[in-house]
């Protein structure tokens, strides 16, 4: 890769949203949307801070004794973070060249999912015709997801995941068929007597235990269904590693197709960050970089 090329992560989602070409708007973009300055590091430990608390507001307010004895208090944080986070989802829809984008993208439902339901009960407080929208309130728990885009390990992960889906739905397949055939075999060779009454009983039946899960609500009693449960325990070690290796080969082929991870500096003249780290000028304007610390 060229020293002046900043690596494809680090530019996908400008390319993607349309970073502005200067001004407020390429400033408030920097803080918002890049973690390679002071302020966008700063921006990104708030919301993280303000993700994780107003979940946890959310699972305590869940609990009746903790509901009714500060109601208050979790009402008054609950606006504040609704408050926080529709600031933050306007900020990332005004500083982008295609808001519409973004507000369709994953991220941005669940941005937008995370603060509509404070607006809706307080839109409709009093109408008994509409006391389900109330459930809307677990919605709140989508702002956990937020955490990925602050994470860069997580798009690697989840790159890596969508680079082997094929490999692992041909895993999946070939598992299916083995619970599929020895859990009709568990049927015919048990009987509904002791508790294998059906294909699918015998199919659940394989499943837990291939997944060495084995909730013991049915066990064979049979010498040979007790020697197939015993394979197919076997089994459930080695199929618990297949998917694991498919997936660490995927990350580290991508590591090692990515090279050595970004610079954090920024340039001077336009901001432009994820430069290469032997780098000496911007990829986006030419401008001499700072050296490497």
């Amino acid at each position: 890769m060229d020293s002046n090329t900043p690596t494809p992560g680090a530019l996908r989602k400008a390319a993607d949203l349309g970073r502005p070409a200067g001004g407020w708007r390429l400033h408030l973009y920097q803080v918002v949307y890049e973690s390679d300055t002071p302020a966008g590091r700063a921006f990104d430990k708030l919301i993280i801070a303000a993700i994780l608390v107003s979940v946890a507001v959310v699972v305590a307010d869940s609990v009746p004794a903790l509901s009714q004895r500060y109601r208050t208090a979790f009402a008054i944080a609950e606006w504040i973070f609704t408050v926080l986070f529709t600031l933050e989802y306007c900020a990332r829809l005004v500083c982008v060249d295609r808001p519409v984008r973004y507000a369709r993208s994953f991220f941005g439902v669940v941005d937008l999912l995370s603060v509509l339901p404070t607006y809706l009960a307080f839109v409709f407080p009093n109408v008994h015709a509409l006391l389900n929208v109330r459930i809307l309130r677990l919605l709140r728990i989508f702002r956990i997801f937020k955490l990925t885009d602050y994470v860069v390990e997580y798009q690697l992960l989840a790159e890596a995941l969508a680079a082997s889906r094929r490999k692992i739905l041909v895993f999946l397949s070939v598992v299916l068929m083995v619970v599929l055939i020895l859990g009709t075999l568990l049927y015919v060779v048990e009987g509904p007597e002791h508790g294998f009454k059906d294909i699918p009983t015998s199919v659940y039946w394989a499943i837990t235990t291939i997944t060495t899960v084995g909730f013991g609500d049915i066990t064979p009693r049979t010498d040979i269904g007790r020697f197939i449960a015993s394979v197919m325990m076997l089994l459930g070690w080695g199929t618990l590693a297949v998917p694991t290796g498919i997936v660490t080969a995927e990350l580290a082929a991508r590591r090692l197709a990515e090279g050595p991870p970004p610079s954090p500096r920024t340039c001077a003249a336009c901001g432009a960050g994820g430069h290469a780290a032997n780098a000496r000028f911007c990829a986006m304007c030419g401008t001499v970089l700072p050296p490497s610390s």
